[in-house]
């Protein structure tokens, strides 16, 4: 394997290179797949039949709650690869727990306000809305799951290998997927919390 050594280690080879490449072509079918969702949603936004609208269902507490986390998080792995460019393992590993503990966090606050949604008789099946709007939610919630899975196992591979071309090629695709995620987030919640609550 030949090292470039005027790179950063993630791009060090022309494998680690073709990752990435890889990895942007992925999130390219990603935002197809997130764009389909999303038109569905705004095809059938005023479609609640008897059940409640955006207005009457948002609360502006718990969207600001899970957009700060988000975008916190979105920090915190940004400080983790700028700490894997220094060769800071620890601090490296310290941001990526910290950003997946946020993603815990972000979850945790989704799921409590699915719970309340329900709880007000805002089902699935109670109107084309909330089918599109759970389905969106629910897809992106699902991302964020997954990423906190992968995070996870990128932390054991770098607590036991450190720094190498593989690992730092991992963990920066990692940061990829997780800004998308973000990006994704920001679009929901101007696009259909902010504008819900209008």
């Amino acid at each position: 394997m030949k090292l470039d050594a005027s790179r950063p280690l993630e791009y060090a080879t022309e494998e680690n290179r073709n990752r990435i490449l890889g990895f942007w072509i992925f999130l390219g079918a990603e935002i197809a797949l997130f764009s389909t969702l999303f038109t569905v949603y705004f095809v059938l936004v005023n479609r609640f039949a008897s059940g409640p609208s955006g207005s009457e269902l948002f609360e502006i507490g718990p969207v600001l709650a899970e957009t700060f986390v988000l975008l916190t998080s979105s920090f915190t792995i940004g400080l983790a690869i700028h700490a894997m460019r220094h060769q800071y393992k620890k601090a490296a590993m310290v941001f990526i727990g910290v950003t997946l503990l946020l993603g815990l966090v972000f979850l945790g606050i989704e799921i409590m306000e699915f719970f309340t949604y329900v709880h007000e008789g805002a089902t699935l099946s109670t109107s084309a809305f909330l089918s599109s709007l759970f389905v969106l939610l629910g897809t992106h919630g699902a991302h964020v799951t997954f990423g906190l899975l992968w995070g996870s196992a990128i932390l054991i591979q770098l607590s036991r290998h450190g720094f190498t071309p593989e690992t730092a090629n991992k963990s920066f695709i990692f940061s990829l997927y997780w800004h998308f995620l973000d990006v994704v987030w920001i679009f929901i919640f101007s696009f259909v919390y902010l504008k819900g609550l209008m």
